[in-house]
C-alpha cells in the first residue's frame, strides 16, 4: 500500500527503513528492480533493504511498517529477476555504450570487478556470486549480454543466484526478528552492519586487484637479479 503523497515526497531512498515506509512491498519490487537491471540504480541499498524487509515482516513488530512476509518474497523475487534479465537486454543491445556514457567512477570501477569475475570464474560462477557484490550486481547483467554470454545460461544462473540473495536476505532478517525480542530497537545499527558486510566482498576485491597489480613491479627487480651475472665468472 502506496503511502500519502507528502510521506512519499519525503522519502530518503538511500534509507531502507525510509522506502519501505513510503512504498512497503512495491518499493522492494521497484528498488531490486532499478539496481539490477539499470545502470543509474548502482547506489541503492537492496542489501540493507531486503533485510530490512523480513525484519520488519515479523509478527509482533512494533517500529516501522508492518509487512507481509508472502508479499516481500514475492516482490523480491520478482524485482530482482525481472530487472536483470532488462539489464541482459539491454546490455545486448549497446550495454558497452550505455556504460561509456557514465561519468561515475564507482560504476567503472564495478564493470571492471564485474568482468574480471566473468573470466575468473566463469559465466555460471560469476553470474552467481554478483548477486552479492553492491554496484558489481548492476553492471554484471548488462556486461554479459554485451559480451554475448548464452541467453539460456544467463537466464538459468541469473535466477538461481536471485533467489539465493533474496530470499536468504529475507529470511535471515525474518528469522532474527522471531528469535530476538524487541530486536525493531536496534534496526539501525543492525542495518548499518548490514550495509558493512555487503561492502566487504567488494573491499576485498579491491584489495586483492592493487596487490595483484603491483606483483609485476615488485617482481621485476627479483627476476633481474635472479638473471644477472654473479661475477663468478661460470
Amino acid at each position: 500500500m502506496l503511502a500519502p503523497p507528502t510521506t512519499a515526497l519525503a522519502v530518503n531512498v538511500l534509507d531502507a527503513s525510509s522506502l519501505l515506509a513510503a512504498f512497503g512491498a512495491l518499493g522492494i519490487a521497484v528498488v531490486l528492480f532499478a539496481e539490477t537491471g539499470l545502470l543509474v540504480g548502482f547506489f541503492l541499498p537492496g542489501d540493507s533493504l531486503l533485510f530490512t524487509a523480513g525484519l520488519l515482516s515479523r509478527t509482533g513488530a512494533h517500529s516501522g511498517p508492518r509487512l507481509d512476509l508472502a508479499q516481500v518474497l514475492a516482490a523480491a523475487v520478482g524485482g530482482a529477476l525481472v530487472g536483470a534479465q532488462v539489464g541482459y537486454v539491454l546490455g545486448r543491445r549497446g550495454g558497452r555504450a550505455l556504460l561509456a556514457r557514465s561519468r561515475s567512477k564507482r560504476l567503472h570501477e564495478g564493470a571492471a570487478r564485474a568482468e574480471e569475475l566473468l573470466d575468473r570464474y566463469g559465466h555460471a560462477r560469476a553470474i552467481v556470486l554478483a548477486r552479492f557484490v553492491p554496484v558489481v550486481r548492476t553492471v554484471l547483467n548488462p556486461l554479459a549480454g554485451a559480451l554475448g554470454v548464452a541467453p539460456r545460461t544467463f537466464a538459468l544462473w541469473q535466477t538461481a543466484g536471485g533467489l539465493v540473495w533474496t530470499v536468504g536476505l529475507v529470511l535471515a532478517g525474518h528469522a532474527l526478528g522471531s528469535v530476538v525480542p524487541n530486536v525493531d530497537r536496534y534496526l539501525l545499527p543492525i542495518v548499518g552492519l548490514i550495509v558493512l558486510l555487503s561492502l566487504l566482498p567488494l573491499a576485498l576485491e579491491l584489495l586483492r586487484g592493487r596487490r595483484a597489480a603491483k606483483l609485476p613491479a615488485d617482481a621485476a627487480p627479483e627476476a633481474a637479479a635472479e638473471g644477472a651475472p654473479d661475477g663468478s665468472g661460470r
